[in-house]
């Protein structure tokens, strides 16, 4: 791993998430203002699998997008810094989202996130989720920050 990667317990310093809702297990590189990479690995145990769907278990595409998001999020902490108090981040947009193939247990994500642009606070990505370094998903989203601070 190099420095600028960061473990579950450091991205949970970062976002509000909590199991069963932290999407990202790692983050493996970022640059301040620009990009971060994390990755997912799916487990069968993942909580949503009990009713999506029995007996073959498919990622939902919400999550896959929520996971883009929380890694915007991430970089979006990272680049503003320490200040104090943090803002909460919402999801407000997606745009241009399409699902190629199935994401199932034992699969590891990898989302690459890049910045496409900053208007007034609000973030604007440009996404993709990467399995066997084949495209899966990509997607255009936006985070904005609420009035409600950690």
């Amino acid at each position: 791993m190099n420095d600028k990667s960061l473990d579950r317990i450091e991205i949970m310093k970062l976002l509000p998430h909590r199991d069963p809702f932290l999407h990202i297990d790692r983050i493996v590189d970022y640059e301040l203002g620009e990009s971060i990479i994390a990755e997912k690995i799916i487990k069968s145990s993942e909580p949503y699998f009990e009713g999506h769907f029995p007996g073959q278990p498919i990622v939902p595409g919400v999550i896959i997008i929520e996971a883009m998001a929380q890694a915007g999020g991430v970089l979006g902490h990272l680049t503003v810094g320490d200040i104090k108090p943090k803002p909460i981040y919402y999801l407000v947009g997606v745009e241009k989202a399409r699902f190629k193939f199935p994401v199932h247990p034992g699969d590891t994500i990898k989302f690459d996130v890049k910045v496409d642009r900053v208007i007034k606070g609000m973030w604007r990505y440009n996404c993709i989720a990467e399995v066997r370094g084949d495209i899966s998903v990509h997607a255009k989203i936006m985070c904005a920050p609420s009035d409600l601070k950690l």
